[in-house]
């Protein structure tokens, strides 16, 4: 199997055993081995089998679009691993950066109390980030416009330019993507991704 490549939801004799519900309406029991659900890269669903979904066409095409989203995760995580290898930096300083960048072109300052709750990171922690960052010249500290005391985190012009080279490319092929479905195609699968998430959330309160 190519490296980055999540295996496909296998069908597969029963393992641990339960109830699962979503939107109030059981879907049968699920078995599951490895991580929870919302490690689904490394997740194997036991399907069609009477265990989660009942053996229907409805449970086939649950799993064809359940791997969809496996290999979809396992794309932008190998992407995400492939940016932070091209410009040096780890998940926490990549994720620092868009947050920055983003904040700069919606006309947004940043204080470093900013970043640390975005980052949900101690005081501590965020100096020495900032520092790392400003000695790879991704980001620089500016004299707050209105309060003296104070520093604006900025991401560099040249880490803006990188962040484009890297990512543009690929942003375009996906926007173009979305931009080809019919508004009511769009509407279905947002709305879908909302109700993934939602579920996905809900599992931390549920699961014991």
């Amino acid at each position: 199997m190519p490296a980055g490549t999540a295996p496909p939801v296998r069908l597969r004799s029963p393992g641990r055993r339960r109830t699962e519900h979503i939107g109030g309406k059981p879907l049968g029991t699920l078995t599951t081995r490895g991580t929870s659900l919302i490690g689904m890269p490394t997740q194997e669903i036991t399907e069609a089998s009477g265990y989660w979904y009942p053996d229907d066409d409805a449970a086939q095409r649950g799993v064809t679009v359940l791997n969809a989203l496996r290999r979809y995760r396992a794309a932008e995580t190998a992407m995400r691993r492939r940016t932070r290898d091209a410009m040096g930096m780890n998940e926490t300083d990549l994720l620092a950066v868009r947050f920055l960048l983003q904040a700069q072109r919606a006309g947004r300052t940043v204080k470093p109390k900013d970043l640390a709750a975005y980052l949900n990171i101690s005081s501590a922690s965020t100096t020495i980030l900032i520092d790392r960052l400003v000695r790879s010249n991704h980001v620089r500290r500016d004299p707050h416009p209105t309060d003296r005391r104070a520093l604006v985190i900025t991401a560099t012009t040249e880490t803006d330019d990188e962040v484009r080279a890297t990512l543009g490319i690929m942003h375009r092929r996906m926007m173009h993507i979305a931009e080809g479905l019919s508004a009511a195609d769009a509407r279905v699968i947002a709305g879908f991704l909302e109700q993934m998430r939602a579920a996905v959330d809900e599992i931390d309160h549920t699961e014991h």
